[in-house]
């Protein structure tokens, strides 16, 4: 065992968060964390670290045993370059090239740039980075996917499968949780369930625990309700055995009534969209230099469900932004029909008034809004269909976690029926349950559906059609994004020559004399690599013949394939080390 809580409570300003509950964490275990936003996920993340602390029971943590911490957010002392932040941060003696080839994994070239100009998701990474860096036992991971793109997701999702410590992390990537979990612990209303096996044996598990949950509160209804009737028949409290009666149903009667499923299927509000949409001609847009696309033409249908996908910093978000006509194309033209009414999920939450009550903030895009069907729907039943249910609607803002605000947002959004949807990272920071309801809702939109997101479980429910970014230059490719990621590992295997790897006979706990000299070649084999890498990224980033950048963009291919090869072995004896 390497942390306990026993009988722990947890309060925040009035609103209990945890109720006496009890978890353990043992080595080698990988605990996903699930549950509604402002459940508690994060506080119990929190607990663990001893960021904050019990109201009541007790958080454990052996001696010998180290913790790691990665927080959804981080401040950090400006004035001071990502190399120094991270390495100050980490506070114990690490390999300078194993601070430099964690960095560079998470999109991080240049190690001399200043903290103070960093973006919140560049900050976020780097937090990541940090905990990562660290020499410990056990690592609590808070989102560690947001502001990662699609290369960064599959590498970290490849370090956590291979790495032998522990693991307890809040994610809202459900293909992330079903192949790096073990364990899954929910938490809802102040308790705490677990589950062994991953996220896909966890919903199986939950349902069979509904099923039984709701046989249970159909048997105390039934048992509340002859009570009921043998005390207004006049049942009076004389004998012991009627007191211990009346008590006994006093207290069935307070228990808290399980609430059954919202059964409340709405479809989605839209307004009627004509035959002329949105159509691209020939736009180009460039920055600083850089080309982010190029010479793109697209002409949206109707009912269109498109996906964009590519590393960070492509230009994805720009592109929306282009589609929206926040910003000007530097060549080529947007043409927006007549009919189109677009709603715009930016990155970044709208500003609310911390004073304002959840559902007052909703009623000031609408009241009632109405489905291609002329079916009203008002805005409690939005925020009911959203998971705000009737004491959720009435609370402030202020007192709303991070994801439920993203919530409330998304509600807005789609109480102004519009009927093309533009989605910039719609799943941050929104709990898996959440993402099924949207799921559901851009299932029956009857609209076009435009998304820029990282997320593969939500990408494949959701788009027929993918807008690739490769090196300045966006292709259409009709196909689902887990067979384009497949098609495009495949082709990386083939260009990569796989040595075959001995089977060993058996468990050897120390490094042999061979396997210390090849760890010592690798550390002076990684930075050549690295320093390889970043002149060919350097150079890319220069060149803006086609040609030149397909020659590049297959070395630079060789290279990352040769790094990532060398950092893995790099990763297997170094653990072998310890």
């Amino acid at each position: 065992m390497i942390l306990s809580l026993e009988d722990v409570s947890y309060t925040y300003a009035v609103t209990p968060i945890l109720s006496h509950v009890n978890f353990v964490v043992n080595e080698s275990d990988k605990w996903g964390i699930v549950g509604l936003n402002g459940a508690g996920k994060s506080t119990l993340l929190k607990l663990m670290a001893g960021v904050e602390h019990a109201d009541s029971g007790n958080v454990t943590v052996l001696k010998k045993y180290k913790i790691s911490y990665c927080p959804q957010s981080m401040e950090f002392e400006n004035g001071k370059t990502i190399y120094e932040t991270v390495v100050s941060a980490v506070g114990e003696k690490v390999e300078d090239y194993e601070v430099k080839s964690i960095l560079n994994k998470l999109g991080f070239i240049d190690y001399s740039l200043q903290m103070d100009h960093l973006s919140g998701g560049q900050k976020k990474r780097v937090a990541l980075a940090i905990a990562l860096i660290r020499k410990a036992d056990l690592y609590l991971l808070d989102e560690p996917t947001n502001h990662l793109d699609q290369n960064m997701i599959v590498w970290l999702e490849k370090y956590l499968q291979r790495v032998s410590k522990a693991v307890v992390l809040v994610t809202h990537d459900r293909y992330f949780l079903t192949r790096i979990t073990n364990h899954i612990v929910e938490v809802d209303k102040g308790h705490l369930y677990t589950y062994e096996g991953n996220y896909a044996d966890y919903l199986e598990q939950r349902e069979i625990r509904y099923q039984q949950a709701l046989t249970q509160e159909h048997k105390r209804q039934r048992f509340l309700k002859t009570e009921i009737e043998w005390i207004r028949a006049g049942a009076q409290a004389r004998s012991t055995k009627q007191k211990s009666r009346i008590e006994r149903f006093n207290k069935i009667a307070q228990q808290e009534t399980m609430r059954e499923r919202d059964t409340l299927e709405l479809k989605s509000a839209s307004t009627r969209l004509g035959n002329k949409t949105i159509v691209l001609d020939h736009i180009s847009k460039s920055y600083d230099g850089k080309t982010l696309f190029k010479d793109f033409s697209y002409t949206l249908m109707r009912m269109d469900r498109v996906g964009i996908i590519g590393q960070n910093g492509c230009g994805k978000s720009t592109l929306l932004k282009t589609i929206i006509q926040q910003i000007q194309p530097d060549s080529g033209t947007v043409t927006i029909g007549e009919t189109v009414k677009i709603g715009y999920f930016a990155q970044m939450n709208d500003i609310f008034q911390d004073d304002q009550r959840v559902i007052d903030y909703l009623k000031e895009f609408g009241e009632i809004v109405y489905t291609a069907d002329h079916e009203a729907i008002s805005a409690s039943q939005m925020l009911e269909r959203f998971l705000f249910y009737k004491d959720d609607q009435y609370k402030l803002i202020s007192k709303c976690s991070g994801g439920e605000k993203r919530r409330l947002y998304l509600c807005s959004i789609l109480m102004q029926a519009p009927n093309v949807l533009v989605l910039d990272e719609p799943t941050n920071d929104l709990d898996t349950e959440t993402l099924t309801i949207l799921e559901d809702y851009l299932d029956n939109f009857e609209g076009a559906v435009l998304t820029v997101s990282h997320d593969r479980y939500f990408l494949d429910k959701i788009a027929d059609r993918l807008f690739v970014f490769e090196n300045g230059k966006i292709t259409v490719q009709q196909i689902s994004y887990s067979d384009y990621l497949e098609a495009k590992e495949k082709k990386q295997k083939e260009k990569t020559v796989q040595k075959p790897q001995k089977k060993e006979s058996q468990v050897v706990k120390r490094l042999t004399y061979m396997e210390k000299k090849e760890l010592a070649q690798l550390d002076e084999q990684m930075p050549i690599l690295e320093n390889e890498v970043h002149v060919l990224e350097t150079q890319l980033n220069d060149v803006t013949d086609y040609a030149e950048i397909q020659r590049i963009s297959a070395q630079l291919d060789e290279k990352r394939d040769a790094l990532e090869a060398c950092e893995m072995r790099w990763l297997e004896l170094s653990e072998k080390a310890e």
